[in-house]
């Protein structure tokens, strides 16, 4: 009982690169990132009966809480009203620093036409509901090596189509990671 054990360095080298590597599994492993639509610029309203086609800037606050940088390929996000597509936005490739946020300018055009008589309404109303939809692809580099990813976000926008205000809004994004 009195008996006294050996302190070993190497027992506390094995201790501390278990912690080490049990804390780098825990802060690295991936986030989701975060999307906020910030605001909604008219660029210019283009009337050629039937067709009515806005073009706008998107203004989207974007959080990347990942401990490594990513990189991001162009793509395009789907944007809805009433269950059918409205038009599209695009976003450029890019890179994105670890921890950080990010303000992103991203044009816009919609075709009004096809929808006047449910958007009059709206108009009226001050409340316009819009659903967007948005696969962007990258690559996260971890140390030397490259993973792939594809982050997938679902939104939902309430806009006062008069000053384009947004007043509510809900995203979604989910992330996966591809091996090889």
């Amino acid at each position: 009982m009195g008996e006294k054990e050996k302190w070993s360095w190497r027992s506390a080298l094995i201790g501390a690169a278990t912690a080490t590597a049990t804390a780098a599994i825990i802060l690295g492993r991936p986030k989701d990132p975060t999307f906020h639509l910030i605001s909604i610029k008219p660029k210019s309203f283009k009337l050629n009966l039937p067709i009515v086609d806005a073009d706008l800037i998107l203004t989207v606050h974007v959080t990347n809480p990942n401990i490594v940088p990513i990189k991001y390929s162009s793509s395009s996000m789907s944007i809805f009203y009433d269950g059918s597509l409205l038009g599209s936005a695009q976003i450029l490739a890019g890179v994105h620093p670890p921890k950080s946020c990010k303000l992103l300018k991203l044009p816009a055009r919609l075709r009004l036409s096809p929808h006047a008589s449910k958007l009059l309404s709206d108009v009226a109303r001050r409340e316009l509901v819009l659903d967007a939809a948005v696969d962007i692809g990258g690559i996260a580099k971890v140390l030397w090596w490259d993973h792939r990813f594809k982050v997938h976000v679902d939104s939902h926008f309430i806009v006062d189509p008069v000053f384009l205000d947004v007043l509510d809004q809900e995203n979604r994004s989910s992330l996966r990671l591809f091996s090889g």
